[in-house]
């Protein structure tokens, strides 16, 4: 084919019958001009045309089988919501809602109400609010609380959070100004206490959930900061990451932690909570309410999608945590994930192998999880990275590990039937 035997957009475009052929066709000419002007045949036109039509009606946010081992995978959306939070978020978002109604007197509500009362059961605190994610509610706090003054933090706490994003920026964000005390590796309460002068307003404490120090390290418990924030009369803002509401291993819960003396702690909603990507400040209500009315709540405000997930979320931790997949992944004995494995071995003709699962998120960096995978050949990982639906595994050592660990019983035999298709 030479380049004036390229047909216009409208010759092109005219046949398809479909709004978009018209762009989707300059963008099949384009390519082909390219590909003739490289000595390349562009083939078919209409066939490509039919093809960039298509891809042009697939969603781009699609749903993945998560073959990695990694439980609350970033990249993969963190964690996977439970079936009764899924049909919440249905049944309360598929007409009109009580969003901002009271059904019992009439008058306008709070979106907050739907969460607030079972978060203050869940983790003793006085009030509670959710905003859009964790950065939000440390930023909400620390502008609610301390703009134009100072906020006093560990340097072993300044942190970096995902995408580059860092504690001492958001710091900045919330109009505070930011006092660093102690050394990378040993803070200590007395730090803290020397540091406080007159335009001191609150001692924030952050929690290293994506790292660990070892070795020569020293850290204040809560109760001493607590100490001394009391001392000053001064709030102390406990950031803990990663949003336990339960035990587990040695990872600090909101509840302990307002027990401990923590006047406001806050939390992520999508990590090892298991619920909706959301950031949930709870503690004294004083202090809450100062949150709720500041302008910036607003913008950050959760939407009724996330209240839906994270109510129906919540309510589980109440009565059946095991049914949130997160939980379940974590503490699921190491035999069941073997039986997945030889399983989906058995299917594919692949190898089980032993492997450690992580937590992922940013949370439990430590955590090691033993797992086994189901090993194939490293010529599928693209192939099964662009399935229907796609599948993503881990490369090691020249093949591709399907880890069992974070798949379920049911995605067992979508995972065989797209290793057999990508064959």
């Amino acid at each position: 084919m030479r380049l004036r035997d390229l047909p216009s957009v409208d010759e092109l475009a005219r046949d398809a019958g479909d709004p978009l052929a018209v762009e989707a066709a300059r963008v099949v000419l384009a390519c082909a001009r390219e590909e003739i002007q490289a000595g390349a045949d562009p083939g078919d036109l209409r066939v490509r045309l039919a093809g960039e039509l298509a891809a042009a009606r697939t969603p781009s946010l699609r749903r993945v089988l998560n073959a990695t081992g990694v439980i609350v995978h970033t990249n993969l959306g963190r964690a996977p919501l439970a079936d009764a939070a899924l049909d919440h978020v249905r049944e309360a978002t598929r007409g009109y809602s009580n969003l901002e109604f009271d059904l019992t007197t009439g008058s306008r509500g709070s979106r907050q109400d739907h969460v607030a009362g079972v978060l203050r059961r869940l983790t003793g605190a006085e009030a509670a609010l959710v905003v859009n994610n964790n950065a939000a509610a440390v930023l909400l706090a620390l502008a609610a609380l301390a703009e134009g003054r100072e906020v006093i933090v560990s340097r072993g706490e300044l942190i970096e959070i995902g995408d580059g994003f860092r504690i001492p920026d958001v710091l900045a964000r919330s109009g505070a100004r930011l006092v660093e005390v102690g050394t990378t590796n040993r803070t200590r309460a007395a730090d803290y206490e020397r540091a406080i002068g007159p335009e001191t307003a609150v001692l924030l404490r952050v929690h290293q959930s994506n790292f660990r120090v070892v070795g020569f390290t020293e850290q204040p418990r809560v109760e001493e900061l607590a100490a001394v924030a009391r001392r000053h009369e001064l709030p102390l803002v406990d950031d803990l990451g990663s949003g336990v509401l339960g035990p587990l291993t040695d990872e600090p819960s909101a509840r302990e932690a307002l027990a401990a003396g923590a006047d406001l702690v806050c939390f992520s909603g999508d990590k090892l909570l298991g619920g909706p990507q959301a950031g949930i400040v709870a503690g004294r209500a004083d202090l809450v309410e100062r949150l709720r009315r500041h302008p910036l709540q607003r913008a950050l405000r959760a939407d009724k999608l996330t209240i839906a997930a994270l109510e129906g979320t919540l309510q589980l931790h109440l009565d059946a945590p095991e049914r949130i997949p997160v939980l379940r992944m974590l503490r699921e004995p190491a035999a069941a994930v073997r039986e997945r494995a030889s399983r989906l071995a058995a299917a594919v003709g692949g190898t089980v192998e032993e492997t450690v699962a992580r937590v992922g998120g940013g949370a439990l960096p430590l955590a090691e999880l033993p797992s086994f995978a189901c090993a194939v050949e490293e010529a599928l990982v693209g192939p099964l990275r662009v399935g229907s639906p796609p599948v993503v595994g881990i490369v090691r050592d020249g093949r591709l590990l399907l880890d069992c660990r974070t798949l379920d019983d049911d995605e067992v035999d979508e995972v065989a039937a797209a290793v057999r298709a990508a064959r």
